[in-house]
């Protein structure tokens, strides 16, 4: 079998870009700290916010849709979900909260992680949830003209459980020696979980939420306020490219982590310069929520829908945020692009 050995394989992750990253997420942090203990109450409308994007961002990846209206209402607990995809979503959005309030008392361990994987599935009324793979599977890709190909194939189902097993205790080991950095173990854990793929389904939204989880036990919550699921959606040819490049070699011990971790400190980084712009929106003194959007699409490299301009101050409400649109547009302050459910907004040079 493979072995995991994090306190060793961590040492050649340490190059001059990864360190760029590991710096600036550490001064983010800090900043992120000060602000929370000061202004906790501002900031439960970007959690709100971030639980719908996550839900919805994390479960999009796998192709499991569902209206709008109905996912808020799904993050809300205010419906009950009636088909397969809303199950699912309803099944992640209780996991994430599970997350968000406990992860405290949430350590990476098997038992742990068959638990978490249950409740993704709490709502299928079927014996798929909490359970590891019983056969092996593959990982497939499909070109542009349907044709499916073999991408990866995970450890087989009879290794399984020993592997999970390893991964967490190579993670408890290093992150118990006081000079390894959990910001590169994090990634390193959940690409192994992903190479191992131990379950028949479910196995890529599990990772995210495991991601989560090492992160907030770690001390890093940005992923409470702002979407790391959006974000790596956005992103998810280059994710499943540093995915591809990064399991090149795994049975053999050979792969290279390098390409995914700088991957996942790079959406890390961007989830709090994402933190960092909202919270000096919200709490900016002496600006008329008009000037606010204003200043949120001047500030903005190329165009913005109003839905991400109303993510970025949740406290203006939308009838306002569209009669400063339209002011804006007709004083010539900014072009309005496209129509309809598509249109977007820039600043006019």
């Amino acid at each position: 079998m493979r072995s995991f050995d994090y306190k060793e394989e961590w040492k050649k992750l340490l190059t001059p870009e990864i360190v760029m990253y590991l710096t600036q997420i550490h001064e983010f942090k800090g900043e992120q700290t000060l602000f929370i203990e000061a202004k906790a109450d501002t900031l439960s409308q970007l959690v709100d916010i971030a639980k719908i994007q996550s839900t919805e961002a994390s479960n999009k990846i796998e192709g499991i849709y569902t209206s709008d209206e109905r996912l808020k209402a799904l993050v809300k607990d205010s419906t009950r979900p009636r088909t397969r995809n809303e199950r699912e979503i309803a099944g992640y959005r209780d996991v994430l909260n599970t997350i968000h309030e406990n992860h405290d008392y949430i350590p990476p361990k098997p038992s742990i992680i068959l638990q978490l994987h249950r409740d993704l599935y709490k709502f299928e009324g079927m014996d798929i949830g909490g359970r590891y793979k019983t056969s092996d599977n593959i990982i497939e890709e499909q070109d542009a003209e349907g044709n499916k190909s073999v991408r990866f194939r995970p450890m087989p189902a009879w290794e399984t459980p020993e592997a999970i097993e390893k991964i967490c205790q190579s993670y408890d080991e290093a992150l118990n020696s006081e000079n390894i950095d959990a910001l590169i173990i994090i990634p390193m854990f959940v690409l192994d979980f992903l190479c191992v793929h131990p379950f028949n389904d479910g196995n890529g939204r599990l990772s995210r939420l495991l991601t989560l989880l090492l992160l907030y036990r770690s001390g890093y919550i940005v992923g409470k306020y702002i979407s790391i699921e959006k974000l790596i959606e956005q992103t998810k040819e280059i994710y499943y490219e540093s995915l591809q490049l990064s399991s090149a070699g795994w049975h053999e011990n050979k792969n290279d982590y390098e390409p995914f971790v700088k991957y996942m400190l790079g959406v890390i980084v961007a989830a709090y310069r994402e933190f960092s712009s909202r919270v000096s929106l919200l709490t900016t003194q002496g600006m008329s929520k008009p000037d606010r959007v204003k200043e949120i699409i001047r500030a903005t490299l190329g165009p913005i829908t109003k839905t991400e301009i109303l993510a970025k101050c949740p406290d203006i409400s939308q009838v306002t945020v569209q009669r400063a649109l339209a002011d804006l547009v007709d004083k010539g302050d900014i072009i309005k692009l496209g129509g309809g459910r598509y249109t977007k907004y820039i600043w006019n040079n």
